[in-house]
């Protein structure tokens, strides 16, 4: 691209933030565990001979530590139930999924699980044996066997994360080991990723004191990885983005500029209120709107979505074969 449009500069301005965001940050726990992990996942689904395509589905939200000892940290509402929604629908596809996902949120197969299903779900019987207990005797076996299946024959990876620092390595990690499927893979980034942070060596080490005073702290711009990521890390893969916004103009017009400035395929547009009912699906080609069915009362809007998202990957992969 031409740098007098201005975006040469900030491409540059990009990858110097992206670098010294990556320097400065805490060393990922178990990064070589990981990294064997994502790419036995990468060989048995995509260079066997049953050959999948791989998503990576990214979920839940991202928290901004305050001290490198942690006991603060600024959060997101985010649940992680898109996430753990569409992975279901993925799976169902036939691909095979990448679950990175924020630790204690939403996992595929156990939404319909209370809150605490090891107290609410269980009981001990006379016998003191623990059994699960009506109504949910049904429901916890669905979710055991579904999630057991997924794992048993390698089509799901669960990865965790809780900070910021952590999200982006994981990602950085994983797209350069799926950066080999080419087209085949999927990148479905529904997670709530930070756009602020304290970076790691301005961080105060131990615990903040309140006898201080008031806090004054100043947090840096968490640099925009979709542009390496697309650039990069998998540049043949099919990437989508997601947009939250309380003000659906708004939420229009800054889903079209993602759109563009990272060269997504797809960006899914997500108004508060309305999130759960229906999204926008923003692509060169137009704004498609995608519905959950009123009709059925267990429908998810992640079952149409994931079902357009599987069509138009599989256009982009026969065009460039």
């Amino acid at each position: 691209m031409n740098a007098s449009n201005g975006l040469g500069d900030f491409e540059e301005t990009s990858n110097v933030g992206i670098k010294s965001f990556f320097d400065s940050s805490p060393p990922l726990k178990d990064a070589a565990e990981i990294k064997k992990k994502t790419e036995e996942f990468m060989q048995k689904n995509s260079f066997s001979e049953k050959t999948r395509r791989i998503v990576l589905v990214t979920s839940g939200g991202t928290t901004v530590p305050l001290e490198q000892r942690c006991v603060r940290y600024i959060d997101n509402f985010s649940s992680g139930h898109r996430g753990a929604t569409s992975a279901e629908y993925f799976l169902r596809a036939g691909y095979a999924v990448v679950f990175l996902y924020r630790e204690g949120t939403y996992q595929p197969f156990c939404r319909s699980l209370p809150n605490n299903p090891l107290l609410e779900c269980l009981e001990v019987t006379k016998e003191s044996n623990i059994t699960v207990r009506p109504p949910y005797d049904q429901t916890v076996k669905k979710a055991i066997s579904n999630s057991h299946v997924a794992i048993s024959c390698g089509t799901l990876l669960k990865l965790s994360f809780t900070t910021i620092f952590e999200y982006l390595q994981n990602l950085q990690l994983i797209a350069s080991s799926m950066s080999s499927l080419g087209s085949r893979a999927l990148f479905y980034l529904a997670a709530a990723v930070s756009d602020f942070y304290v970076p790691w060596e301005s961080m105060a080490v131990h615990k903040i004191q309140s006898s201080s005073g008031p806090l004054d702290m100043r947090l840096a711009q968490v640099p925009k990885m979709l542009l390496v990521l697309r650039r990069d890390w998998a540049p043949k893969a099919f990437c989508i983005s997601f947009k939250l916004e309380t003000d659906k103009e708004i939420l229009l017009k800054k889903a079209g500029a993602a759109l563009e400035k990272y060269n997504m395929n797809m960006v899914i547009a997500n108004e508060l209120l309305t999130r759960k009912e229906e999204v926008i699906v923003v692509t060169k080609a137009g704004n498609i709107v995608v519905q959950r069915d009123r009709t059925r009362a267990d429908a998810d809007v992640e079952e149409p979505l994931i079902n357009l998202i599987v069509d138009e990957h599989s256009a982009a992969c026969k065009s460039l074969e």
